[in-house]
């Protein structure tokens, strides 16, 4: 019966949780193989020199105090270790306030490299990262009741994502309008997969037919994820097949894994153990200074979502 109504969401903060460690851990790997060569001391774009440009409220980051080498290696270091604690759950053995210096802590490291990072970190999924790590903060620690105001803030980035895609494809390009634009994405699009020549050579309907899945997921599709039970849940479902879809076709680099990620949001236990039959205990209510801490939250995502 959870299905059919809000249910609980102890197994989507689990899914959420690791989700995100794991994004971190392949972006801090990331780091320390292509930081130094494009914005190390003598890389494309130093960022020393970047620095001499902008003011730190421009750009904050811990990299203001030691922009070099030795640091942009350290740090990553660090970060990685920090999201291998978060992916194992070693971090929510001590409990909430623990977890949320663990989250805080990847957040500010991520943050730092994103703000000096200039043309390399200036793609859209930097920014997701950033905004979907600084909410996972607020998640708490397995074993305390999931904060269900945090669980809605993701249905609501995952919302704006979505429907914004959409949008612009309708504002953009006319191939969007005509059905025609899948017929030369796979071979035009930045990456591309290694099946994606053989998406490309689909016949013509079904290009067309990507083309109409593509405005029904993401031009109406997003408002079910505002419905709680079953209506949010196949919303969800709707939503990882699409992206499994693009995963398949073609390479979005961490877009595609991040918003799946989100995408867990719209899951709750009872739909998550339908397919990984398992169960975890949330017996231990939040603390007061976490409550607040998620009202806080609340009120800062409703004022910046009216104002940027």
């Amino acid at each position: 019966m959870d299905l059919f109504t809000g249910g609980s969401y102890v197994l989507t903060r689990l899914f959420l949780q690791r989700g995100m460690a794991f994004i971190y851990l392949i972006s801090f790997i990331i780091i320390l193989y292509q930081w130094k060569p494009l914005l190390g001391e003598n890389g494309i774009t130093p960022v020393h020199l970047f620095l001499k440009r902008v003011r730190f409220w421009d750009a904050p980051s811990l990299f203001w105090m030691f922009p070099k080498n030795s640091a942009f290696m350290v740090i990553a270091w660090i970060g990685l270790a920090l999201a291998l604690l978060a992916l194992t759950g070693f971090s929510e053995k001590f409990g909430t306030p623990v977890s949320m210096v663990v989250w805080f802590l990847l957040w500010l490291l991520m943050l730092s490299y994103v703000n000096v990072g200039q043309t390399w970190y200036s793609f859209g999924w930097e920014t997701m990262l950033l905004e979907a790590g600084f909410l996972t903060i607020f998640l708490g620690a397995q074993g305390t009741e999931p904060p269900v105001i945090v669980i809605w803030l993701f249905r609501w980035m995952l919302f704006r994502l979505m429907f914004g895609a959409g949008l612009i494809k309708l504002r953009g390009d006319p191939c969007w309008r005509d059905f025609t634009c899948m017929m030369y994405h796979h071979e035009t699009q930045p990456i591309p997969g290694p099946f994606s020549w053989h998406f490309h050579w689909l016949p013509v309907w079904m290009h067309k037919g990507e083309v109409l899945g593509n405005h029904i997921t993401e031009l109406l599709v997003p408002w079910g994820y505002f419905f709680p039970g079953v209506i949010g849940v196949v919303s969800g479902v709707i939503t990882l097949l699409f992206h499994g879809w693009l995963f398949m076709s073609g390479n979005f680099a961490l877009l595609g894994a991040l918003t799946i990620v989100i995408t867990f949001s719209t899951l709750n236990d009872a739909a998550i153990s339908a397919v990984f039959p398992t169960s975890l205990a949330s017996d231990v209510a939040r603390a007061f200074p976490h409550d607040i801490a998620v009202y806080l939250l609340l009120a800062l995502v409703a004022l910046l979502s009216i104002k940027p």
